[in-house]
């Protein structure tokens, strides 16, 4: 089972960065015993958020030839609790990249109050026997394309990411 903590993009600008957004329910389960009759959001999945959001931010800046994984956080700062009925909105930041890490600032908002930064460090690792494919591109387009990212993407110069559900892509 993959657990997914965005619900679509709302701004993706490739190679710079993005804004997306995460509706919280009470239809998910783990807010049931986080804590037992006052659901929160774990402040471990806001992060998870936000990486994911970077992630896919990421993997595009470099035409998917690495894997990317959340390697650190470097800091982070919590300012109140999510709640069932709040929507997060990630916006993370491409602040600096080379061949091993990108360096991101994310923050999250509910209305216009934030609700938490953190500065995190994305690790750009080789596929290979000590790194598996953690998804094939095909999976990756069709995330994109759940997450609204062809309808929404552009590229630095303004013009659209352009649209290709890659059907010979595995």
């Amino acid at each position: 089972m993959r657990w997914f903590w965005i619900d679509r993009y709302e701004e993706f600008v490739r190679g710079s960065h993005a804004v997306a957004v995460k509706a919280v329910t009470l239809a998910e389960e783990h807010l049931h015993d986080h804590f037992p009759g006052l659901p929160v959001m774990p402040n471990s999945l806001v992060l998870e958020g936000m990486a994911q959001a970077a992630g896919l931010l990421v993997i595009d800046s470099i035409d998917y030839a690495r894997q990317v994984v959340l390697a650190k956080v470097g800091k982070s700062e919590f300012y109140f609790d999510a709640i069932p009925g709040d929507v997060l909105r990630y916006r993370v930041e491409i602040v600096d990249s080379s061949d091993s890490v990108a360096l991101i600032k994310a923050t999250s908002t509910v209305g216009d109050r934030l609700q938490a930064e953190a500065e995190l460090v994305m690790g750009l690792l080789v596929e290979g026997d000590m790194v598996p494919k953690l998804m094939s591109k095909r999976e990756l387009m069709e995330w994109f394309d759940n997450l609204h990212v062809f309808e929404v993407g552009t590229n630095a110069d303004g013009t659209p990411i352009p649209y290709d559900r890659l059907p010979h892509v595995t």
